[in-house]
């Protein structure tokens, strides 16, 4: 595994190996020691995926403390342009968003601390995204930011949003309860 840090301090874009045969593919996305060794001491208390049709945007999601959460994301099938959104109060890059294609083929996986909201755009039909999370669901903290309120370009004309995700509140609007310096 390789891990860049991107701008958005704690955020990780991850470079696995896969190995093929023709058998299929086999990929390893969790190594604890590696993971450690990149100071990312992380406990996983629950996974889930999802699957998406071309031009569905979920996002951008988060959960308020203290039921705040870090997530590894990945893609099994078909591909997406991840987006993480920085909301932790202090951090020199606040309100900043990085982004970046995971795939089937590229074998990519983002890391996201506490204090950051994360969406996606699915890139094809069918497409498997899979979330690991440091803590448990929580209806009451489950929140998010609206995905049009900050300066990422989609790229999609006519995008499939929820309901619920389009209900939610601005950036411009959203007063952060997450500090830079407590979770950095």
């Amino acid at each position: 595994m390789n891990f860049t840090e991107t701008k958005i301090r704690g955020v990780y874009i991850i470079e696995t190996q896969g190995f093929e045969d023709e058998r299929g593919i086999f990929v390893k996305t969790f190594h604890k020691d590696i993971f450690m060794k990149r100071k990312l001491n992380i406990t996983f208390r629950e996974s889930f995926y999802s699957i998406s049709k071309k031009d569905v945007i979920r996002g951008m999601h988060f959960h308020l403390p203290p039921k705040d959460h870090a997530k590894l994301i990945y893609v099994t099938n078909g591909a997406i342009l991840d987006v993480v959104l920085d909301l932790r109060n202090g951090s020199p890059t606040y309100g900043q968003y990085v982004s970046t294609e995971l795939s089937r083929e590229n074998k990519r996986m983002i890391f996201i601390p506490t204090g950051c909201a994360h969406g996606f755009l699915s890139l094809q039909d069918d497409t498997c995204t899979v979330y690991l999370q440091s803590s448990t669901y929580s209806k009451e903290h489950d929140t998010g930011i609206r995905y049009d309120s900050f300066a990422m370009d989609w790229k999609v004309k006519k995008p499939i949003v929820s309901k619920r995700d389009l209900d939610f509140i601005l950036l411009e609007d959203f007063a952060s309860p997450f500090n830079y310096k407590l979770i950095k």
